[in-house]
């Protein structure tokens, strides 16, 4: 190679060297114009340094960038150039670039399928060229029979496709195959297709569990998955893999068609919202035109979810669309179908079939594999109220009144949840009917209660209506239910005035007979009721005795008379509530426990679970307060179970995420996860998403985290940021959650966004009182910024970690922040005299803690072991201190000083027994290389021989261990001694 190593102040190259890195760096951009554009000018660089394979490279650059990304029509020029340069001077190619040439023969062949102004007959002969070529190459003919399917496939040849498929199995694999994870892509691809979503899982599970991977993979498969495994029923693989394939693909511009996988799934599963979301990402999506197939896939489930919008009523919804206008989801979803169907229809033009227009037409007409499948992330209903149809009247002649009235009867003498709306029903369908009294009074009732608060007129309505049907108890019962009522507006003093007499007035009729107990009781738990709002209402309990007082007295009129009323056990089992609550203002919380329970049983034995929820409820967190967290999970599973149907998406999200902690605390992390994916989704649906629905986010992402599931929890734990806040969620949430997602950002290699996310977390704990998270997460922080590069910024941050440790007297802390240091500093240029004084200060400090602590014995090992293990670190930093060009004498100075270190290291291993036993062989072995390196061969492998005998002998005495790290250590010193005793003959 020729040319000087440089580049002008202009980004011009002024060399080969120069050009290479500028297109490694340039490859390393994220995909689109700007790097497609940059490749551009690299290659005009190129061309001026009169270096063919300069030349080559550059267009070989040129066309890789431009495969992915949205530009993949501008291939074919500068794959025309690299095609004849070969063809005239072949020599200019060296092994890495002939290679190259024939690899993207595949890209090409397979590119044009997407270009629908590309004639079928070019394609097939670059299929033959490909083939002619491939045989004179020596290739195997699998890409070429591969090749050959995809065109079968595309234009709807599905004998040939079929043939071609079974020979591109059957040929050899050769490195001109495509790599095991696009194949097993494109092979599942096709087996879903063919109807056969099982085959193509079976297929794509090595790439789904990462046992294959590539630049675009496991992305094109996790999206392609989706369809599929809700087809089949496999919601929470299909939630899991979207979670994760959203998340690789959603800065990749060259994946539009994964990307509208899924906006498709979201689209299918009852997540509209989310695909509008999608949409809204991705806004060039729309119009890029230089990969026509990815654009019709694009517009066709746009077309796709715009039509389910306008199904549940939101056609006139404002949605993300082309820009330049604004859009509705009617009218985006026109404007997507013709713009879809045109694109196929170019296509068949080109192919002389119907087969992408019939493909794309099915796309669009795909209905809904689930109602809504929850994701855990944020999310609004789309769907609209369902209309009210107004009813249709009925006549008192008409057989229907009479049974609606009997209905309306049995289900309030019953307590059933729907009594309410049952008496609606009666009242719509008896408009212009005179009914009588009594039925009269019971719709003004229902009414009444429907209101609440503002029910008061309501019911002193049907208190004259029962007077009038000659029931003076239930006329009573409805004027106490107004004083309830009132006393729930605010007005407790008034409501226990009103109340006080109407408790005299139904006793005295109860005396003589003229009236019975359930409208005695009735009174009697109004009054109750209103005495304990007045106990929730105030600050002292002096008014705890005469609450309890006119509950027990609900009881005494009640017990023993219950017999088959649904009504007077209600009471009863209410009473024992009001008795719990009291029994817990008062702290007696085992008492009210038991009351508790005895109130939920009393409702489920009457028949009316729906009633014991919320004392279930109340009775998980007595139990959870107790320390007795199975019973609390019992409660809470019972609440759930008895609520069913009748729960209301607040409570549900409420139960769940209580389930959620307790079940969590077990170590069900999955389980957990199930419940805490439930609650946000009941939150969502309560309205309360940014408040309880962001506390569930952030649990289930603890919980997915602990799972390893690390995409699909940082996907939910970003979306809980937004709506977090110290105010509402209070500031060790917001905490937990940014460190939390800091943990998943670098278990999947995103070491900048981790840093940020962590030192976020930081800046909000170096305000508490107590420091131990901020050194925490200030040492995290900068494990994060030194593996994304960013070694000063890494420094500050572990210098920042260390002040905090040594302020918190934590001594393990600080030396490893001093450690992280050095190494750190060894990497930056004529930083190694920095680096020694960094671990010099190390060691220094472990010195003095042992010097001076008092620790019980565990503790005291355990700093003995960070000495040895600075001691360690020490000697391997000199040893790779030693610059390349540096002499002799300087080598062996610096190596006898590594092999210093390395020995204290040993020393003090030892001292430590077999607890670090692992710890010494390992440093050990490291003396005895740098012996070997300084042509000491006898200590060598006496060093060897040390190893042996502490795991049992070469020669099998003593009692030899045989785990992974005891064979590893054998090996590496029988190698050790192999070596030395082959230079010593």
């Amino acid at each position: 190679m020729s040319g000087i190593d440089g580049m002008d102040g202009d980004h011009g190259v002024t060399g080969f060297d120069a050009l290479r890195r500028a297109m490694a760096e340039n490859a390393e951009e994220p995909e689109g114009p700007a790097r497609n554009a940059r490749a551009e000018q690299l290659l005009a660089e190129a061309e001026k340094l009169n270096i063919p394979l300069a030349v080559i490279e550059a267009l070989g650059h040129q066309l890789k960038v431009y495969n992915y990304s949205s530009e993949k029509a501008k291939m074919f020029v500068p794959f025309a150039r690299l095609l004849r340069m070969w063809d005239e001077r072949p020599e200019d190619f060296d092994e890495y670039e002939t290679h190259s040439l024939h690899w993207v023969f595949k890209w090409m062949t397979t590119g044009m399928l997407d270009q629908p102004h590309i004639p079928l007959a070019a394609m097939e002969k670059w299929l033959g060229e490909m083939e002619h070529r491939y045989r004179l190459a020596g290739h195997s003919e699998r890409a070429v029979r591969s090749a050959e399917y995809s065109v079968a496939a595309h234009v709807g040849d599905l004998a040939r496709a079929e043939r071609a498929y079974a020979a591109w199995l059957a040929a050899d694999r050769d490195d001109m195959a495509d790599c095991h994870a696009c194949e097993l892509h494109e092979q599942g691809w096709w087996q879903s297709q063919r109807g056969r979503d099982e085959e193509a899982l079976g297929l794509w599970a090595p790439v789904l569990e990462g046992e294959f991977t590539c630049a675009h993979e496991p992305h094109a498969v996790l999206a392609s998955s989706l369809t599929p495994l809700l087809r089949l029923g496999r919601l929470d693989e299909a939630r899991a893999n979207h979670l994760r394939g959203f998340r690789l693909v959603r800065s990749m511009e060259s994946m539009r068609s994964a990307y509208a996988d899924h906006v498709e799934f979201c689209a299918l599963s009852g997540n509209e919202a989310r695909g509008l979301e999608l949409l809204a990402e991705r806004p060039a999506y729309f119009t890029d035109d230089g990969h026509p197939r990815s654009r019709l896939d694009f517009t066709a489930v746009v077309a796709l979810l715009m039509d389910r919008l306008t199904e549940l009523g939101l056609g006139d919804r404002p949605v993300p669309g082309p820009a330049g206008r604004s859009w509705t989801a009617v009218e985006l979803a026109a404007h997507a179908r013709a713009e879809a169907l045109a694109l196929a229809a170019r296509f068949d033009e080109r192919n002389g079939t119907v087969h992408v227009s019939e493909r794309a037409r099915a796309r669009m007409a795909r209905r809904p594999l689930v109602e809504r499948l929850p994701l855990g992330v944020r999310a609004v209903r789309t769907a609209a109220a369902a209309a009210v149809v107004p009813p249709v009247p009925v006549t008192a002649q008409e057989p229907g009144l009479p049974a609606l009235i009997a209905e309306a009867q049995r289900l309030s003498d019953t307590l059933q949840p729907n009594a309410v709306e049952a008496w609606a029903a009666v009242a719509r369908a008896a408009q212009g009917v005179e009914l009588d009294p009594r039925d009269r009074a019971e719709i003004a009732d229902h009414e009444a209660m429907d209101l609440g608060p503002e029910g008061t007129e309501l019911f002193e309505r049907a208190a004259e209506l029962y007077a009038e049907a000659g029931d003076p108890g239930e006329s009573l019962a409805a004027r106490a239910r107004a004083a309830y009522v009132r006393a729930l507006a605010g007005e407790v003093d008034e409501a226990l005035t009103v109340v006080a007499g109407l408790y005299d007035e139904v006793l005295a009729l109860y005396s003589v007979d003229d009236t019975g107990v359930r409208q005695t009781a009735s009174v009697l738990m109004s009054r109750a009721r209103i005495l304990m709002r007045r106990v929730h209402e105030a600050e002292e309990d002096a008014v705890l005795p005469e609450a309890e007082q006119a509950v027990r007295e609900v009881l005494a009129l009640v017990e023993g008379r219950t017999g088959d009323d649904v009504r007077l056990a209600a009471r009863v089992a209410e009473a024992q509530a009001m008795l719990a609550e009291l029994a817990s203002r008062a702290g007696d919380v085992e008492a009210a426990a038991e009351l508790f329970t005895w109130a939920a049983a009393g409702f489920v034995e009457a028949g009316l679970p729906w009633f014991a929820v919320e004392y279930e409820a109340r009775l998980a967190g007595l139990l959870h307060h107790l320390g007795d967290p199975a019973g609390s999970e019992r409660a809470l599973r019972a609440a759930l179970e008895h609520g069913g149907p009748h729960l209301e998406a607040i409570g549900r999200a409420q139960l769940r995420l209580q389930l959620a902690e307790v079940v969590g605390g077990r170590g069900l992390d999955e389980e957990a996860a199930e419940h805490a994916m439930e609650a946000a989704h009941w939150a969502d649906e309560a309205g309360e998403g940014p408040t309880l629905g962001a506390l569930a986010r952030h649990q289930l992402g603890g919980f997915l985290l602990r799972q390893g599931r690390w995409a699909e929890a940082a996907e939910v734990l970003e979306s809980a940021l937004p709506d977090l806040s110290a105010e509402t969620h209070g500031d060790g949430a917001v905490v937990q959650t940014q460190w939390w997602l800091g943990d998943c950002l670098s278990e999947l290699g995103e070491h900048r966004e981790a840093a940020e996310r962590r030192l976020q977390a930081a800046e909000i704990a170096r305000h508490w009182p107590e420091q131990h998270d901020h050194a925490t997460l200030a040492h995290l922080a900068a494990e994060s910024l030194g593996a994304a590069g960013l070694p000063v910024e890494a420094d500050r941050a572990y210098a920042r970690a260390g002040g905090l440790w040594r302020d918190l007297g934590n001594v393990h802390g600080l030396i490893r922040s001093l450690r992280a240091r050095a190494w750190l500093a060894l990497r930056a240029e004529d930083g190694a005299d920095a680096a020694r004084e960094l671990m010099a200060e190390a060691v220094r400090e472990c010195e003095v803690a042992l010097g001076e602590t008092q620790a019980e014995e565990a503790a005291w090992q355990r700093l003995v072991g960070e000495l040895g293990h600075t001691h360690r670190q020490f000697g391997d930093l000199l040893a790779r201190s030693v610059p390349e060009d540096a002499e002799d004498d300087s080598i062996r100075a610096v190596l006898e000083e590594s092999l210093a270190q390395v020995v204290e290291a040993i020393v003090v291993f030892a001292s430590l027994g077999d607890e670090a036993l692992d710890a010494r062989t390992g440093a050990e072995l490291a003396a005895g290389w740098l012996a070997a390196d300084l042509s000491r061969p006898a200590e060598a492998k006496a060093r060897a021989r040390a190893v042996l005998d502490a795991y049992g002998g070469a020669d099998g005495s003593g009692e030899a261990r045989d785990d992974e790290t005891a064979r590893a250590r054998r090996a590496e010193a029988e190698q050790m001694l192999g070596l030395m005793e082959e230079q010593d003959s």
